[in-house]
């Protein structure tokens, strides 16, 4: 009889064993990704969201394209060309750090720079995705209006025809990125349905104030584009895509990396709540021995543990080329909600230290409510999956 295998130690912050299902090229990006945000980001990052700024942008993309992290599941153009599973691992790891410093990078590579690469032309392409990959050019994405939200086919914003020129007039908003960036993908209206448009920011009539008084996503840029009879050459337009279409890929890649991106703030804030209930002593015990606080860990372990599996295995659907956009808003609506639940447990478990910028939770808490509407409200997505479970469509 053979003698009995032993059994591998327990991690506890893993307790389900998932880093088992990662190869070793993907927990290789993870921690590398981990290494670049816990010396250049992790020790300021509480700073610059208490200031309301994240100084540097510029530096801090370059730092990111020297990582190869800006469009990295790209093929060609200076892209590094990885897996979906490899990106969103890197932006788990972005956002366990801040959804601010995520969110730059997704709007950098899975919309402003997949516009580009999914439905530019050639020169477009070689001309903008290189150095944007290298973080030497920061694009940004323009379809949120301040009146068209979750319905962007309302979209005010318009480009006419004038000669061989394109001149474009209207607003957007809540666009991160849009006062730092060189270049912006703008979706407009024409004549023949929606178009994308590539739009240097120094173009004349074009504008990017940025908005202030914002209590989410406060180290990370965001700003409205003001565009005012901006006028471009008849090649500034995307060729490959005419109608939704084309911004609604854009928004499905950024989607899948809110999948991943929302299960690394899950994740900081549930390793906040137990280093602290370890430490934390009341009635002569660690606050970990209370069964009430327990049951709180527990029950958060058992969220991320699921939000997580879910993310791998729509990871592994979208490098296999089946992944559905349904599929992505289940992931979305499932991950976001599920991570916001942890925060506040979290926050709970710190007590009055769980509001104290010290700590990463309140932080993350106040991030992710943004996360959660941004990318497609719970109430879009939760359409998209009511319509794909039964066929009916509940929009209108």
């Amino acid at each position: 009889m053979s003698a009995t295998k032993s059994l591998p130690p327990l991690d506890p912050r893993d307790p389900a064993g998932l880093g088992d299902l990662f190869t070793e090229d993907e927990k290789a990006i993870a921690a590398a990704v981990r290494r670049v945000c816990a010396e250049r980001i992790d020790p300021y990052v509480g700073d610059w969201f208490e200031r309301g700024e994240l100084p540097d942008v510029r530096g801090l993309a370059k730092d990111l394209g020297s990582l190869g992290v800006l469009g990295m599941h790209l093929e060609g153009y200076g892209c590094a060309g990885m897996s979906a599973t490899e990106y969103g691992l890197a932006c788990l790891e972005l956002e366990a750090t801040d959804s601010g410093i995520r969110s730059l990078v997704s709007v950098q590579g899975s919309l402003a720079m997949f516009a580009i690469w999914k439905w530019g032309s050639e020169e477009q392409k070689q001309q903008w995705l290189p150095s944007m990959a290298a973080g030497e050019a920061i694009g940004c994405f323009g379809l949120t209006e301040p009146d068209a939200g979750s319905d962007p086919a309302s979209m005010r914003t318009r480009a006419r025809r004038d000669g061989d020129d394109w001149v474009l007039d209207g607003r957007k908003m809540w666009i991160t990125n849009g006062s730092v960036a060189d270049v912006a993908v703008v979706w407009a209206q024409t004549d023949k349905g929606v178009r994308g448009f590539v739009v240097p920011t120094d173009t004349p009539g074009f504008s990017a104030p940025e908005i202030k008084h914002k209590l989410s996503l406060r180290a990370s840029v965001t700003s409205e584009l003001v565009l005012d009879g901006v006028r471009l050459p008849a090649d500034a337009v995307l060729p490959e895509v005419t109608g939704l279409k084309g911004p609604l890929s854009c928004l499905n890649e950024a989607r899948f990396g809110i999948v991943w991106g929302s299960v690394g703030a899950a994740r900081s804030c549930l390793q906040a709540a137990m280093s602290y209930a370890e430490d934390r002593t009341q009635f002569g015990k660690p606050i970990s021995a209370f069964q009430l606080t327990q049951q709180k860990l527990v029950d958060m372990t058992l969220e991320y543990t699921k939000a997580l599996l879910l993310a791998i295995h729509l990871g592994r659907r979208k490098d296999a080329g089946v992944l559905r956009p349904e599929q992505v808003s289940l992931g979305k609506l499932n991950n976001v909600r599920e991570a916001i639940e942890i925060c506040r447990t979290a926050r709970t478990i710190l007590g009055a230290n769980g509001i104290s910028l010290e700590y990463p939770v309140i932080r993350h808490m106040n991030n992710l409510e943004s996360v959660l509407t941004y990318e497609g409200t719970v109430e879009m997505h939760t359409l998209v999956v009511g319509q794909a479970i039964t066929g009916q469509s509940a929009f209108r």
